[in-house]
């Protein structure tokens, strides 16, 4: 079994429990927080959480969300050997891990719809890294 670390600020709480629902028989998940939608916390400690989880283990890949996936995407990106993308569609996704070798989605709850959502996840742990071409660009990030 796959194992994912997710995070989740307030906004994004709802969403990353539909998601772990959703795929726990296929996935076995760290959860970083946040435990609950009530309280407000700040977008960037979760996202910095998990990526001093991803950076440690090249295989490691994470899931971040939040209200647009913006924030967590910019402050997860600050990281070291961190590559996150935010994504809201299948063929978004399909491009950041083959053409990108992202290694962390984020979502936008209050933009993208649960299915399409499941979805987005499904295709980026699925999706390998193309290489080629593409390895000497990522390596310039």
């Amino acid at each position: 079994m796959k194992k994912l670390f997710i995070s989740s600020d307030h906004a994004g709480f709802e969403l990353k429990e539909e998601i772990k629902k959703h795929f726990k028989k296929k996935y076995l998940f760290t959860d970083l927080g946040t435990d609950n939608s009530e309280i407000s916390v700040n977008y960037p400690d979760y996202a910095h959480k998990l990526c001093k989880k991803i950076s440690k283990n090249s295989k490691n890949m994470g899931i971040l969300v939040c209200g647009s996936g913006m924030g967590m995407s910019m402050a997860a990106n600050r990281h070291k050997k961190i590559r996150a993308a935010v994504c809201y569609s299948v063929k978004n996704t399909k491009l950041s891990r083959l053409h990108n070798n992202a290694n962390i989605i984020t979502l936008g709850s209050r933009l993208t719809k649960k299915n399409t959502a499941f979805k987005c996840i499904e295709t980026f742990i699925n999706t390998k890294f193309e290489g080629g071409r593409h390895k000497k660009r990522v390596r310039k990030i």
